[in-house]
């Protein structure tokens, strides 16, 4: 059994890529502070609805004239947020904030722990069905 194959384990896979290319990206980042004219980068946020949109369009459908056309207005929830000027720029134009860097880099950690532990939990969900089944 491939569990590459499986919806929520493409999905852990892909943002366990996602936070590895952030790491890189913060620590290039990190190791140009000091560069003259440097502009710090990161990546577009890594959003649910944009990693399920590349494989699945579901719209939902009134099948009944009595259904609520619901809250939601166009566009739905998600709303583009804009990126923020950073509040610190070295007088040789680079605005590479550390402590910015090191939050985010913390940040980066934190998240891509809760997914290795998602990850082993439902490898041990699956190995327990499958225990079970025998």
């Amino acid at each position: 059994m491939d569990l590459g194959n499986l919806g929520i384990f493409k999905l852990m896979s892909r943002k366990m890529d996602w936070l590895t290319q952030r790491q890189e990206v913060i620590s290039q980042n990190i190791a140009n502070a000091d560069t003259p004219e440097y502009k710090g980068r990161d990546l577009k946020p890594f959003t649910f609805r944009d990693a399920l949109g590349d494989s699945r369009r579901l719209t939902p459908v009134a099948t009944n004239p009595s259904h609520l056309a619901g809250t939601r207005g166009p566009g739905g929830m998600a709303q583009e947020q804009k990126a923020r000027d950073p509040y610190e720029t070295a007088p040789d134009g680079n605005n590479v904030v550390l402590e910015e860097q090191m939050m985010r880099m913390s940040q980066n950690s934190m998240d891509y722990q809760t997914i290795t532990n998602l990850y082993k939990k439902q490898v041990a969900m699956i190995k327990s069905a499958i225990r079970s089944g025998s």
